[in-house]
């Protein structure tokens, strides 16, 4: 008969669940610090998130280190018990180094209890593996509360060695019995996903303020960015810190007489004479592209533009005979290079047209097809 072996596997003790639960917690927390102190852009979160999870990986490693000296200190108060074994079947099951994985079937007979099979996986050197054949006799070792941890004693002693030499053993009854390992039980799940909520909830707890307060200035902000509308003539203009637009209403067009230079001024008149990177120019909408103050970056000031040349210059486009029926237009304003340059770009039923020219608007280019 095969003798029944092993206890159940132990359930989890309850400071590896506490343990278990804590590293979800600031996992949790350095997480959510983390992303939200990006959102809200707060230094401090960032910091507390990038210190949290290494300053924890220390301690836990510290309590882990002395936790599993003190396991090993234990097991090796415990003295293994001895027993010979015979080799059912032997199969190497990988490995290209010198000691390889050798999976053993082994039939193990104690002196004091009744002979049962395990199966058992072993690195053994490839020099010694002929000496290991199936109705072999081995000398075993396991702990005495964990009969399936089966280990082959590759240098027994004199006396055991002898017993091996001139024991002849019977196989017991399969099949083969390997060491249980306990999987992650249910509550160990929830644990882990109670403590993420936690950790998460502790963070937006502590720092409410400062999270949310965030995003109720940076929608005021954008409310506050200057709109205004001429009730008149219907021309909708908009300043923020980068960008300044100005839409006027149908029937109107920026090639009127005075429209374009008045739109510049609109979005120009803080005083600050701040230059533009790019400005665009459209039959109803101009969009200028305003360089950061705190960046030194070549521009050009919007109020420089050649207003009077502009129309002409569009119209000219306009004329091409490739052209055809004209859909739209767009004039674009750079320094890029370092002086100031237009760009018109005309498009319509037939082809396009480019004209280019200088700062004062004086033509360089036409192109058109």
């Amino acid at each position: 008969m095969t003798t029944t072996v092993g206890a159940p596997p132990a359930p989890s003790k309850p400071a590896a669940r506490i343990r278990g639960f804590l590293t979800s917690v600031v996992v949790g927390a350095a997480l959510t610090s983390f992303i939200a102190g990006c959102i809200a852009q707060s230094v401090s979160m960032v910091v507390i998130a990038l210190a949290l999870l290494p300053g924890y990986g220390l301690l836990y490693a510290l309590i882990t280190y002395q936790s599993r000296a003190r396991a090993r200190a234990a097991a090796a108060a415990v003295v293994p018990r001895t027993a010979l074994a015979m080799i059912e079947s032997l199969e190497a099951v990988g490995g290209e180094s010198s000691d390889i994985p050798v999976r053993f079937d082994l039939t193990v007979a104690p002196d004091d209890a009744r002979s049962y099979r395990v199966e058992i996986r072993q690195d053994i050197n490839l020099v010694a593996l002929p000496d290991y054949r199936p109705r072999g006799i081995v000398v075993v070792e396991y702990p005495p509360d964990r009969p399936l941890k089966v280990r082959i004693v590759k240098q027994p002693t004199a006396e055991w060695a002898e017993r091996a030499a001139t024991a002849s053993l019977d196989s017991a009854p399969g099949p083969a019995q390997k060491e249980e390992v306990s999987p992650a039980s249910c509550t160990g799940c929830l644990l882990t996903l109670l403590g993420l909520l936690v950790g998460a909830a502790a963070v937006l707890s502590l720092f409410h303020t400062e999270v949310f307060h965030h995003h109720k200035t940076a929608a005021d902000t954008t409310s506050s960015s200057t709109s205004s509308t001429d009730s008149s003539s219907t021309t909708t203009t908009t300043v923020t810190s980068d960008v300044g637009t100005v839409t006027v209403g149908p029937g109107e067009s920026l090639l009127d007489s005075g429209a374009l230079q008045s739109a510049v001024e609109s979005v120009t008149q803080d005083g600050d004479n701040r230059q533009a990177l790019t400005v665009v120019i459209q039959n109803t909408r101009l969009t200028v592209v305003f360089a950061p103050n705190d960046v030194k970056i070549g521009g050009f000031d919007p109020r420089s533009l050649p207003y009077a040349r502009i129309p002409a210059l569009v119209q000219q486009a306009e004329n091409t005979p490739a052209v055809g029926s004209v859909k739209t237009w767009q004039v674009s304003a750079d320094g890029a290079t370092g002086s100031l340059a237009l760009r018109i770009v005309v498009t319509g039923d037939k082809g396009t047209a480019t004209l280019v020219a200088d700062g004062q608007g004086k033509l360089l280019q036409h192109s058109g097809g």
